[in-house]
Formats: structure tokens, C-alpha cells, sequence
């Protein structure tokens, strides 16, 4: 229970929505499982559970032989599907991505973009994307696009 509309929000944040940067925003000296671990501290989840949580998140994203791999330790790709397993380890409902391909390379960008159009069909997870690439564009199921804050088009996909 909330009691103003900033507390609101961030109840929704904390439990319905996973987010996804562009730069990764990991932790730097902590693990790819502790780098999960955090946004369930703030929900009061017990050690153990975390843990378990982190670890099946990792599988997901197919890094559970990295769990103990600190960032430094980890290439570019495998920085963002950790940093996509940490969107994940709550269980959102739905998941923001700003440019989550914007510092990867070709092969990179497309895994990521897999891995994510694979959660949606797979796991219902709702994706919202932001990109100004139009191969990563190509992966969605609708498009919007903006021009000056206004929405010029909305298709579906296969009409692009």
C-alpha cells in the first residue's frame, strides 16, 4: 500500500517492470549472480531464494556457467544478457530496452535480439524497445515509430 504517486510508481517498478540500458549498468566488483541478486534485496527476499533466483534468471539468458564471472571478466554480449537476466530475476510483466544492442556488435545485436523475441514468445514477457536501427526493429511484433515526439506509424509485423 502507497501513499502518494512517486511511492506508486515505484512499487510498479520494483514489481512489474524490468528495465534494460544500453550500457549495461552493472555492478563492476560483484558477480554476474550478485549483479542479480540486488533488485531482490529491495523486495525482501531472503538469501537463498535470491541466490536460486539469480541463478535460474542466468539460465535463462544462457549464462549459468558465468554466475561467479565479475563484469570485467565478461565480453560485451554477456554483459548485456546479464544485465537482461537482471530485467528478468523479478518476473516482470514487462521489460523496457533502451538500444540493448547500441554497444554490441552484428552477431551480438542479433543473439540479444533472439534471446528477447524468444522470452516474449516463450515466457509472455512484454517487450518494449527503443532502437533507431531498423535490423533490430525488424525482430518486433509492432512497430511504432516518432518523428518529434508524435507518432507517425503503427504496424504490425510483416507490414513493415
Amino acid at each position: 500500500r502507497c501513499n502518494s504517486a512517486a511511492g506508486a510508481r515505484a512499487l510498479l517498478r520494483r514489481y512489474y517492470i524490468g528495465f534494460v540500458f544500453q550500457g549495461f549498468n552493472l555492478l563492476k566488483r560483484t558477480t554476474a549472480a550478485e549483479n542479480l541478486e540486488l533488485p531482490l534485496v529491495y523486495r525482501g527476499i531472503a538469501k537463498a531464494e535470491r541466490h536460486e533466483r539469480a541463478l535460474k534468471a542466468l539460465d535463462q539468458v544462457g549464462l549459468s556457467d558465468r554466475a561467479d564471472h565479475t563484469s570485467a571478466e565478461l565480453s560485451g554480449g554477456q554483459q548485456q544478457r546479464v544485465a537482461i537476466a537482471r530485467a528478468l530475476v523479478t518476473e516482470p510483466s514487462v521489460v523496457f530496452a533502451d538500444e540493448p544492442t547500441g554497444n554490441l556488435d552484428s552477431q551480438k545485436s542479433h543473439e540479444i535480439m533472439a534471446l528477447l523475441r524468444r522470452l516474449n514468445d516463450e515466457d509472455g514477457i512484454t517487450i518494449v524497445l527503443v532502437t533507431h536501427e531498423e535490423d533490430v526493429a525488424a525482430y518486433a511484433k509492432r512497430q511504432v515509430r516518432f518523428h518529434d515526439g508524435r507518432i507517425v506509424s503503427d504496424t504490425a509485423a510483416g507490414t513493415v
